[in-house]
């Protein structure tokens, strides 16, 4: 032994594959050849195999071809190959007899169709199932497994054979004690050197890990836990054997662990309650429902067989056992007749499910709960309430409900087998009633779908069957009840008188005259038994042409009628007339009158366009024309054009050719006429019977043109078409415009006057209006006073919500005496007047009487309180410019002389 150096394989590894490959290309080293590693397999397997087993590996050799294989068997029924070359049970097996069978396997080349065939010799063993025991007994009795014996040199030359071993059953859920040992790994080569087991695979070192164990020295498996079949089934392991140096010294070995399943689990079923329905009066062995419960443990064992049974059945009526249930499958159908919804309309049944085959004394068991409803069929037919209804109605009224038919019916409501659908049989030959259904009660609601007539039929008796939506069952038929009658009384209205017919159409020609008798159109009145007399009236006459006799209805012109008037529209005229009755309340009808107008030649054609534009000279000058009747054919066309004879120079100067029947073309007779507009006479002649004529006046424009026809003298041309009309609207605009200026220019000027009547006149430095006040009480102290100074500026816009009420009066006002006639200032902007002003104002307030101060008691009102302004207690003489003179104060009237006389006279 000894220790190779770190870094050193990979060198020599590389060197030893070189000489390999130098040694096989010299013969000394056979070539490697594709194939299966045995000629022949020998396999030891279970009695009984599952479906889905792994059973052994053929192993191929195929010295790394790049084609794909495909593995093939001579019995595919039982087994199937994968691609790696795993051989599977295809379904559950069991062998039968110590004799072996034989298993042909072939691998096929897709690319190349090369084949390689091996034999698989299957043999039975016995089945080991594992399970609980104590260590000494495992020690004992624990099962060898030996890996196949090989030589040394087993890389270069293929293995004789691969034993394959038999999986190991483990029972689930044991008790233990842990670890429990399954089967010892040994290896031949562990006689002459040291060896070291693994185990890999889930389980082992793949998770979940820590449950098999494996004694690296005496090779002994372990299972470390519990097992749970219906976590895992089963594990797939493989066994491996190397040296101290961890180099393989023997093939890996598959070793696979069945869980054996224990009945560990109750069976669940789907879910807690089942619900399922019937029809009533159902036949034994009607299918009701399936119910099903799933048990975890193997199905495949009498642990997860489960099996159905009823235990109980809520009510019992008409019997305890009107339901069974197949064991095995859960369905659940009736077997006993009887079921009637009207009776019992739900069953309760509870199920119970056991598994082992349904071994009560072994098995475990659960229940659950099944809600049949027994659905309705229609076996009850619908009875009317009463053999006889009644109804009335007013004639004429329609879409009116009459009578309500009741019905009883003892089947579900709002069912097919309860609703009611109602058919008249008779008594009703004309579809005037209809029977609908009220979905909310299923009652029959008479109702009138047509107008009744009271003078034709005064009492109507109907005959109403009543059935179901859906058929009655085989063997119910119909009772009485199903059948009544219905009675229903017209009641008389007074109607409205009708013109028969409506419309009513004559002809006659127009141009009849005024007073001629047209027709007589009157009403009737339905109302045979009611003495009415009838009065007519015109509705609607467009064009006032007609007149009706307000007793006999006899129609009469009121003018002459023109079929040309815009009133007639496809020569047809329409009057409407209204006839009244004298019932109470009286009823109306109208009615129309259609008067078609025969044409007659009573309209003389004019000529169309009445203004055209030549040229100058003669080529091209040439103006087609027509004529415009409003009569029709043959009171029209073809027409007849002619130059009329005056003035002289028409027909010198022009020539009109007819062209066809109702065009005609005007061209000039000379070389060459002046630009300008020329009138020309033209007389037209229809062709009715007899003939009219008329002499229209054609303006043509004769102006300069170009070398394509078109006017060039556009100045005379527009002139020339600027019509009366035209120059009338023209001059109407202009108009209308100017007023608006003027309007806008007066309103200007207002707004600028009102504005300077706001402003001040004066600058407000010198503007004595602010001192020179007119009061009518006393007021408070200074800080309560807010006067509106613009009231000073002008006083003839005081406000007249300012006025005291009527019969409000202080103590010192003054008395009621006729106002003074006190100047008006001036309006206007100027400043100059407001001396003039003031002088006036006191002339006038000295002749007036009324005007304070007069003797009277005063009443002054609260000054307010912390006033600025200092007491007049403290002013006197000296400190106030006693040494001034005030005699000036007698000039301002008798209310300054008071002032004069304290400051300006003397000391008297």
């Amino acid at each position: 032994m000894y220790r190779r150096r770190e870094g050193s394989g990979g060198l020599f590894l590389q060197a030893l594959l070189a000489l390999l490959q130098i040694a096989a290309e010299c013969g000394v080293i056979p070539p490697c050849r594709p194939g299966f590693s045995e000629d022949v397999y020998k396999v030891a397997l279970p009695d009984i195999i599952e479906k889905g087993q792994p059973l052994f590996t053929a192993s191929f050799v195929d010295c790394s071809r790049e084609g794909l294989l495909r593995f093939e068997c001579n019995n595919p029924e039982d087994f199937r190959i994968e691609s790696d070359g795993v051989v599977y049970a295809a379904r559950n097996l069991q062998l039968s007899g110590p004799q072996a069978s034989a298993l042909l396997i072939k691998a096929i080349d897709d690319t190349t169709q090369q084949e390689w065939i091996t034999l698989a010799r299957l043999m039975p063993s016995k089945q080991q199932v594992m399970e609980p025991t104590s260590d000494l007994a495992m020690s004992k009795d624990l099962t060898e497994i030996t890996f196949p014996s090989r030589n040394s040199d087993s890389q270069l030359k293929r293995m004789k054979r691969d034993w394959v071993i038999p999986s190991i059953n483990v029972a689930e859920n044991s008790r233990g004690p842990f670890p429990q040992e399954l089967v010892r790994i040994r290896s031949d080569n562990d006689k002459n050197r040291s060896l070291r087991y693994s185990v890999t695979g889930p389980g082992a070192d793949q998770p979940p890990t820590g449950i098999f164990l494996i004694d690296p020295i005496s090779g002994e498996l372990s299972v470390n836990e519990p097992l749970d079949r219906e976590y895992i089934p089963n594990y797939h392991l493989r066994a491996h054997a190397v040296d101290l140096n961890g180099n393989q010294v023997e093939n890996p070995v598959d070793i696979v662990i069945n869980v054996i399943d224990l009945n560990d689990n109750r069976p669940e079923f789907d879910y807690p309650i089942w619900n399922g329905t019937v029809p009533e009066g159902s036949k034994p062995g009607t299918f009701v429902m399936t119910v099903t419960a799933m048990d975890k443990d193997d199905p495949k064992t009498v642990n997860g067989m489960v099996r159905y049974r009823i235990l109980s059945q809520n009510p019992e009526s008409p019997t305890s056992n009107m339901f069974t249930i197949n064991n095995k499958t859960g369905s659940i159908i009736t077997v006993a007749a009887g079921l009637d919804r009207e009776k019992v309309s739900q069953y309760t049944l509870i199920i119970q499910a056991t598994d082992t085959e349904g071994n009560l004394m072994y098995g475990l068991s659960n229940t659950a709960t099944a809600v049949i409803r027994i659905t309705d069929i229609n076996d009850n037919p619908p009875e009317f309430t009463a053999d006889t209804f009644f109804g009335e109605v007013h004639e004429n009224r329609v879409n009116v409900i009459v009578a309500n038919l009741t019905v009883t019916d003892k089947d579900e409501p709002n069912t097919q087998a309860w609703n009611a659908v109602y058919k008249i049989t008779g008594g009703d030959p004309t579809g005037r009633f209809s029977v609908p259904t009220d979905p909310t009660n299923n009652e029959g609601l008479v109702t009138v779908v047509k107008p009744l007539d009271y003078e034709m039929n005064r009492v109507y008796v109907l005959t109403v069957e009543v059935k179901n939506e859906v058929p009655l069952v085989r063997g119910i038929h119909s009772p009485r009840q199903s059948t009544a009658t219905v009675t229903i009384r017209v009641l008389d209205v007074n109607e409205s008188p009708y013109f028969d017919p409506n419309p009513k159409l004559i002809k006659l020609e127009e141009g009849k005259p005024a007073g001629f008798m047209l027709t007589t159109f009157t009403a009737q009145d339905p109302d045979r038994y009611m003495q009415q007399t009838i009065r007519y009236t015109k509705l609607s006459d467009p064009a006032n042409w007609l007149r009706i006799d307000p007793s006999n209805g006899r129609v009469t012109t009121m003018a002459v009628l023109d079929r040309e008037s815009p009133f007639v529209k496809n020569n047809m005229y329409n009057a409407t007339f209204l006839a009244t009755d004298n019932g109470n309340p009286p009823a109306t009808g109208t009615g129309t009158l259609q008067i078609y107008l025969i044409d007659i030649n009573d309209n003389a054609p004019t000529v169309f366009p009445q203004e055209v534009e030549i040229c100058e000279k003669p080529e091209p000058n040439a103006i087609n024309i027509t004529a415009i009747d409003g009569d029709l054919m043959p009171n029209a066309g073809p027409f007849a054009f002619e130059l009329a004879n005056m003035p002289v120079d028409v027909k010198r100067n022009w020539t009109v050719t007819r062209i066809s029947g109702d065009y005609a073309q005007l061209r000039l007779r000379i070389g060459f006429l002046d630009s300008g507009i020329y009138e020309l006479p033209i007389i037209i002649t229809d062709s009715g019977n007899p003939p009219l004529f008329n002499t229209s006046h054609l303006r043509v424009k004769v102006c300069q043109c170009d070398i394509n026809g078109d006017c060039t003298d556009q100045q005379h041309i527009m002139a020339a078409g600027l019509g009366t009309g035209a120059i009338i609207a023209i001059l109407l605009c202009i108009i209308i415009l100017l007023v608006l200026v003027l309007l806008f220019v007066v309103w200007m000027k207002r707004r600028d006057k009102e504005r300077q009547a706001k402003q001040l006149l004066i600058d407000p430095e010198d503007d004595v209006r602010d001192n020179i006040l007119k009061y009518d009480e006393e007021g408070g102290g200074e800080e309560d006073q807010d006067y509106d100074l613009s009231q000073l500026q002008q006083p003839d816009t005081l406000e007249p919500d300012t006025i005291k009420p009527v019969g409000i009066r202080r103590l010192d006002e003054r008395p009621l005496h006729p106002e003074p006639q006190y100047p008006i200032r001036s309006a206007a902007p100027h400043p100059g007047d407001i001396g003039d002003f003031i002088n006036e104002g006191l002339k006038a307030a000295d002749n007036d009487p009324t005007a304070p101060p007069y003797d009277s008691l005063l009443v002054f009102d609260y000054e307010g309180s912390g006033s600025t302004a200092g007491s007049l207690s403290s002013l006197n003489s000296s400190s106030s410019g006693g040494d001034q003179d005030y005699d000036y104060l007698n000039d301002w009237g008798p209310r300054f002389r008071k002032l004069a006389d304290m400051y300006g006279g003397s000391d008297d």
